[in-house]
């Protein structure tokens, strides 16, 4: 389907496919006056097919995002707890507003490719992130398909994936992203100890659509196990120029009220940082837990 044809579901909701790699739009459909109980099957499947969905004017509020989300699968709250709601701990604020000179929010959050939670045992499989302030300009957020990526290579390359398997780490983001950034503060020991470093398979498969995906990523990958230290560094810095060229990926422009939902098992996303940090930047996020990579 060419990019911006637009078709209508059975169900009765519009899709328009919006890059040619992932990205939908989904309309007529308000998630938060509808009862839409019945479209929620075709709405989970353009999920399923397009890996990211974007449903633009919602006006949601917190336990209305999570009550939505809670359809996808169990919820889970990120090792930040000090960025969870208080009153809605599964809710997370990705946001660079200040009170008292303190962030509430993830402030920088996202500013490096990778997938949410893929240091986690059992990474996330949706994430749900609703804007309430947007800057005047900037603050995109791109989404990559590492589906079509993994596609992409050639055969031999493919098998050669298939056997190998990566360290992911949360605190490589803090070792390298934030390392310089007085605003994220390194993670106390408490926190160190709950994301201690796992292992999963180089190349996953998707467990509804069977499809291979590259699964590692430049934020929490620190390693290929299986080979030394500069060829594990060689062959990701390969997967990383090969998966993020501008035809895999579909950049979203945020406006006020947008709910993206996308699907960390076959996507990577990276948050662009070219807005005015005195601008607010301000949204809520859920995210659904997933199963062990295969």
């Amino acid at each position: 389907m060419p990019e911006g044809t637009m078709i209508t579901t059975p169900s009765g909701i519009d899709v328009k496919r919006l890059a040619g790699a992932l990205g939908a739009e989904i309309s007529g459909l308000d998630l938060a006056e509808d009862n839409y109980d019945n479209l929620f099957p075709a709405l989970y499947q353009a999920f399923l097919d397009h890996q990211v969905i974007v449903l633009r004017g919602q006006n949601l509020t917190p336990d209305q995002l999570v009550d939505l989300s809670k359809k996808f699968g169990d919820l889970e709250a990120h090792v930040l707890t000090q960025f969870n709601m208080e009153e809605n701990p599964e809710v997370l604020l990705i946001s660079n507003v200040k009170k008292a000179g303190k962030p509430i929010g993830a402030i920088y959050a996202g500013q490096y490719w990778h997938s949410d939670l893929s240091y986690m045992p059992r990474p996330t499989q949706g994430s749900f992130l609703h804007s309430k302030e947007i800057p005047s300009y900037g603050g995109d957020t791109m989404f990559c398909s590492m589906t079509q990526a993994y596609d992409d290579l050639s055969e031999p390359m493919q098998a050669f994936l298939g056997g190998l398997t990566a360290t992911h780490d949360y605190t490589n983001a803090y070792d390298t992203f934030f390392a310089h950034m007085p605003d994220r503060p390194p993670l106390t020991a408490e926190e160190r100890a709950k994301v201690p470093p796992v292992t999963h398979p180089v190349i996953r498969t998707h467990p509804e659509t069977g499809k291979k995906t590259v699964y590692v990523n430049p934020g929490f990958t620190r390693r290929i196990n299986e080979l030394s230290f500069s060829e594990s560094r060689r062959v990701l810095d390969f997967l990383f120029e090969h998966c993020y060229q501008p035809q895999y990926i579909y950049r979203h422009m945020w406006g006020v009220g947008d709910l993206v939902i996308w699907d960390n098992r076959s996507t990577c996303h990276r948050a662009v940082a070219d807005y005015d940090m005195t601008e607010n930047r301000h949204m809520i996020r859920c995210s659904v837990a997933g199963d062990v990579p295969q």
